[in-house]
């Protein structure tokens, strides 16, 4: 993908994301969701059961693993599904995207930066404080508009 497509991708998350990214009301309930929707509904567990076509016993086990979040999202749908409600998955970054980008990219360029400043300062060719933040300006320019999975590798 190019980097002008990935910007307007993360452009497009980002507004779409940022209502839920804020927002408390979105965390699984205590009991979770197929819990307290249930009981919200007024339906039994074995009611529930019923609807999803498996034994009663198996409907606590599904309570159970959302909590500890062993549930399969096959699972999650089905159970949703026979209580007419609908899934709703969605990965929502701490922070937009971009910004998400743009802290990763200087983070490299930094770290790069400041690997070569490193050998330039034993070679006595240091350069001063403005001169560094010069080039991790222009290393974080170029990380963003090269190969974004440059920003991300490990070491």
């Amino acid at each position: 993908m190019r980097s002008e497509d990935r910007a307007m991708a993360r452009k497009h998350l980002d507004k779409k994301l940022a209502p839920l990214r804020d927002s408390r009301d979105f965390l699984r309930p205590p009991k979770g969701w197929v819990k307290a929707v249930r009981e919200a509904l007024g339906m039994t567990a074995s009611q529930l059961s019923r609807r999803i076509g498996v034994a009663s016993p198996r409907i606590y086990e599904i309570e159970k693993s959302e909590l500890s979040g062993s549930i399969t999202l096959s699972s999650l749908e089905r159970t949703a599904h026979a209580m007419d409600c609908q899934l709703v998955y969605a990965l929502v970054p701490r922070l937009p995207l971009q910004k998400m980008v743009e802290q990763r990219a200087l983070l490299e360029a930094k770290k790069r930066v400041r690997a070569a400043s490193h050998t330039m300062a034993l070679e006595d060719q240091a350069l001063d404080e403005a001169a560094l933040r010069e080039q991790i300006e222009a290393l974080t320019k170029e990380l963003l508009s090269g190969r974004a999975s440059a920003i991300w590798k490990e070491e």
